[in-house]
């Protein structure tokens, strides 16, 4: 790869694969790469894990890692957000920047505690009414990936020709 990611979506133990599949497709169509955080709750050859990504998959950047740490070796420079319904500052307070990863927990349990924890200061959420639980990650994802590209736009910042996402 020539390029470096716009933005790192990193998916911390999903359970659905028609999820996984459509925020694989979010990224091709953002620039952003995608990093899956194991355990899944599905196997990385499922058929609806490649129905949801249609013929995009092939198109993505994406990584398995074992667990957080090795996450977190991998990106060791990174900038994370963590995303949880139970943060009070929005997602559309953040000033994103180009590599920033964006953190976002299964869907069923959200992210755990010892990773909320210490980092409140750089959890988020999306708004929504009191009556919806939850919103759907892979719409969570669309979300805010594409309010950091909105904001690159508005300030008049352009990935590369060539780069994903453009």
């Amino acid at each position: 790869m020539n390029y470096e990611p716009l933005l790192h979506i990193v998916l911390y133990q999903p359970e659905i694969p028609h999820n996984t599949g459509s925020v694989g497709r979010t990224c091709v169509a953002a620039g952003a790469k995608l990093w899956l955080v194991r355990p899944l709750g599905f196997r990385l050859d499922d058929y609806y894990l490649r129905r949801a990504g249609l013929d995009y998959w092939p198109h993505l950047e994406w990584e398995a890692v074992d667990d957080w740490a090795a996450l977190i070796e991998r990106l060791p420079a990174a900038r994370p957000y963590y995303f949880t319904k139970t943060a009070t500052r929005s997602y559309a307070h953040v000033d994103y920047a180009r590599g920033d990863v964006l953190v976002f927990g299964s869907e069923s349990q959200g992210l755990p505690a010892n990773l909320l924890e210490p980092n409140r200061d750089r959890a988020l959420r999306i708004p929504i009414r009191p009556a919806a639980r939850s919103l759907n990650l892979s719409n969570s994802v669309a979300i805010v990936t594409f309010e950091a590209r909105r904001q690159w736009e508005q300030k008049g910042e352009r990935p590369a020709p060539g780069a994903p996402g453009e």
